[in-house]
């Protein structure tokens, strides 16, 4: 699979802002937000500070005329108008030449809450946005995030989604007890891959058989 610019594959997502007033091509602005995710980043100031902090390598690498980096309310802007999954399916598509897994690799996907995104932290119902991640253990590379607000969207289906986009074989995925579903389980036999799921109390009866062997 021939590799393309990531730049102009972010191109093609939707700019929900006025063009009016606008210092950064909105492609520019979701490399950063990208690279700083990738960096570590878990949350808009920890982006800020990542486009701070490499301002000078960022200007002359990305090419940006005005000779600075996007502010942080410029960065919260396009994070929160951005349609994530058209931005998870070029990121997948940008990133898979470069990512040769290979059968018996162990792929661990789990979910993790963004600090920051919280919108009634003080009710015990909060909803937060979480994004569930494939991870490639043994080469340590993200190969595909699916983000979801926790009242709004279960991770379950999620990962379900991710299994079947995925198009692996022969590799063996790792998920938390949350996931130790039938729909799940069928689905990744179906892609003619296996499984390591946690068990807990939410299936009792295969708990207890389990116990007992």
């Amino acid at each position: 699979m021939k590799q393309q610019n990531i730049l102009e594959l972010l191109r093609t997502l939707k700019d929900h802002r006025r063009k009016e007033g606008q210092r950064h091509p909105k492609e520019v602005v979701l490399l950063i937000i990208i690279m700083a995710v990738m960096a570590g980043a878990k949350g808009e100031r920890a982006i800020d500070r990542f486009a701070q902090n490499n301002k000078k390598a960022l200007i002359k690498a990305l090419r940006i005329k005005r000779k600075e980096v996007p502010s942080r309310s410029v960065i919260r802007g396009v994070i929160e108008n951005i349609n994530f999954k058209s931005l998870q399916e070029i990121f997948y598509r940008w990133a898979l030449p470069m990512v040769k897994i290979k059968e018996k690799e162990v792929i661990s996907i789990d979910g993790k809450a963004i600090r920051g995104t919280a919108k009634n932290s003080r009710d015990k119902f909060q909803n937060f946005v979480s994004l569930v991640s494939v991870f490639a253990s043994k080469r340590k590379q993200v190969l595909t995030t699916t983000k979801r607000e926790t009242q709004k969207e279960n991770e379950i289906p999620k990962v379900q989604e991710l299994l079947k986009m995925l198009n692996l074989k022969d590799v063996t995925f790792t998920l938390d007890a949350l996931h130790c579903q039938e729909k799940t389980v069928k689905i990744i036999q179906k892609t003619k891959n296996h499984y390591i799921i946690g068990v807990k109390n939410n299936q009792k009866k295969l708990s207890e058989d389990i116990k007992k062997m």
